[in-house]
């Protein structure tokens, strides 16, 4: 592959890179058992693999020495396995789980430093969760449901029932407002719990993966339906799921943890293009290539007998993207960034990875 990688950083198709970060996690631990302050503060410890952690102290670190920042407007997906700590990750940052030690800074606050009052405020007006249990109250219909948080945050009928109808009609809900939750297929239900996470125009939305249990058709409906309104409202996401597919399609940058520790971070190029190891390669290995890699990945250097007078494209085309344009023009396709020459890229390079996805390679 032609191109390096800052495996901590990447961009996003929504992020303010002229803000501050929403969300700045550093050095989070969360370790479950007796002596989980003594494991917190001591190096010797907090280096030692997880099995042999839980052999030596009893403790289980679910959530080991974590760190990364989230942009405004960005979908940022933590996925791993089963284990991998993702779901307390999400939990802690919430406090709905209380860390064992680090920061969880919120729009410049340490959110481990409130007391339960700002907590409190924090969950009704800056954050919500969506779960993958949707938790909806099966004795009210959608759109009490919907208003439901705005009801405990003492807003008016009339103005938290306008609100509701209001994120119903984004969500595609509209004409079910008088409906019980069992009188709705699964997806409608979750659709239900993001219009009532959404009813409170929250600066910041997670979820816990949230589609894990439904069919993967109406799965695959809900991701387009996120994709779709992250466009439309522009929320701040963290997102967690252990589907790598849905992680690609709906992450600007996604984490990926392994026994609570983090292992790479990065765009989905730029783990599908340089994994950082064997455990995050096997993760990507059935991934079409084409479909996720961009020219950067496979543009090669100008050659002396390159024509310089061919059709140029940006390097962050993805390369399925790319494919017809190459491949119709008479000269290798110029990439250019900024007006700079960055490489080449003919039909050699592109076939080369078109094949590679068409094989599973």
């Amino acid at each position: 592959m032609a191109a390096p990688t800052e495996q901590v950083t990447g961009g996003g198709r929504a992020r303010d890179e002229g803000s501050g970060p929403v969300i700045s996690v550093r050095e989070l631990w969360k370790v479950f058992g007796t002596k989980a302050d003594q494991v917190a503060r001591s190096a010797e410890l907090r280096a030692l693999p997880r099995r042999e952690l839980l052999a030596r102290t009893g403790c289980t670190a679910a959530v080991s020495d974590v760190g990364f920042e989230v942009s405004p407007g960005e979908v940022f997906v933590v996925m791993g396995l089963s284990g991998s700590g993702k779901s307390t990750l999400v939990r802690c940052l919430t406090r709905l789980i209380e860390p064992t030690s680090g920061e969880i800074v919120f729009e410049g606050q340490d959110i481990l430093h409130c007391d339960a009052k700002q907590l409190r405020e924090l969950r009704r007006h800056k954050f919500s969760m969506v779960f993958q249990h949707f938790g909806l109250l099966p004795h009210r219909r959608v759109i009490d449901n919907v208003a439901y948080g705005l009801e405990i945050s003492g807003t008016p009928k009339a103005q938290r029932l306008k609100r509701a109808g209001e994120v119903i009609d984004l969500v595609g809900l509209s004409g079910y407002e008088r409906s019980y939750p069992d009188q709705l297929s699964g997806g409608m239900q979750q659709r239900v719990g993001l219009a009532r996470a959404l009813a409170g125009d929250p600066d910041v939305l997670f979820f816990d993966e949230p589609f894990s249990a439904l069919d993967p058709l109406i799965r695959r409906d809900m991701q387009t339906e996120v994709i779709r309104l992250h466009h439309e409202v522009g929320k701040t996401m963290v997102f967690i799921t252990h589907d790598l597919s849905e992680a690609l399609k709906l992450g600007d940058r996604i984490l990926i943890m392994r026994d609570g520790r983090m292992v790479q971070m990065g765009t989905g190029d730029e783990l599908v293009g340089a994994p950082a190891d064997d455990y995050v390669r096997d993760f990507v290995r059935d991934v079409p290539r084409a479909n996720v890699l961009t020219l950067k990945w496979i543009m090669r250097p100008p050659r002396p007998e390159d024509p310089l007078d061919g059709p140029e494209l940006s390097p962050d085309v993805v390369v399925r993207e790319a494919t017809r344009a190459v491949l119709a023009a008479d000269k290798p396709v110029k990439v250019v960034s900024n007006g700079n020459l960055l490489g080449m890229v003919g039909d050699e390079e592109i076939l080369a990875v078109v094949a590679g996805s068409e094989s599973g390679a």
